[in-house]
C-alpha cells in the first residue's frame, strides 16, 4: 500500500469527479498514449518512514502524491482540480493495507502544455498511514 493507493482509491470512490472522469480513466504510474481526455495521473513523489530504533508491527509513512489533470480545456483543467482537492484533501480512516491515513493539501504545480494540445496542471498531497511491517517486528 501507497499513498499513492490511498489518493487514487478516494479518487474513484468521489461521485462528482467520477461523472466527469471515470475511474477507468484515473491512472498510476504513467498514461498510455491516445488516453481519452480528461484523465488523472496518480504519482507519488517521494516516501518517508519513520525512522525508530526498533521497528513495530506497522511503519508509520508519509508520501508525497502528485495527481496531474489532463484536460481538454482550461475550464476543465480547473473545474477536475477543485473536484480532486474535494475528494482528497483532510480525509481521515483506515483501507487494507493502510491504518489511521490522513491526507492533506501540499500545493498546486504551474499550468502546463500537456501532450496533443492538451491542458495540464497537477496537485499535490501528503498522504501519512500506518503500513504493515513486512520485516517482523
Amino acid at each position: 500500500m501507497t499513498g499513492a493507493d490511498i489518493v487514487g482509491a478516494l479518487l474513484r470512490d468521489y461521485p462528482p469527479l467520477v461523472d466527469i472522469v471515470p475511474a477507468d480513466r484515473i491512472k498510476g504510474g504513467r498514461l498510455p498514449l491516445g488516453t481519452k481526455l480528461p484523465a488523472l495521473l496518480v504519482k507519488t513523489v517521494s516516501s518517508v518512514e519513520r525512522q525508530r530504533l526498533k521497528r513495530g508491527a506497522t511503519v508509520r509513512t508519509n508520501d508525497r502524491i502528485q495527481v496531474t489533470v489532463r484536460a481538454a480545456s482550461w475550464d476543465e483543467q480547473i473545474t477536475i482540480l477543485d473536484l480532486v482537492v474535494d475528494a482528497c484533501a483532510d480525509r481521515t480512516g483506515s483501507m487494507d493495507g493502510a491504518g489511521n491515513y490522513a491526507v492533506l493539501t501540499a500545493g498546486r504545480g504551474p499550468d502546463v502544455e500537456g501532450p496533443g494540445d492538451s491542458y495540464e496542471q497537477a496537485q499535490d498531497f501528503r498522504a501519512s498511514f500506518d503500513k504493515p511491517n513486512t520485516q517482523g517486528a
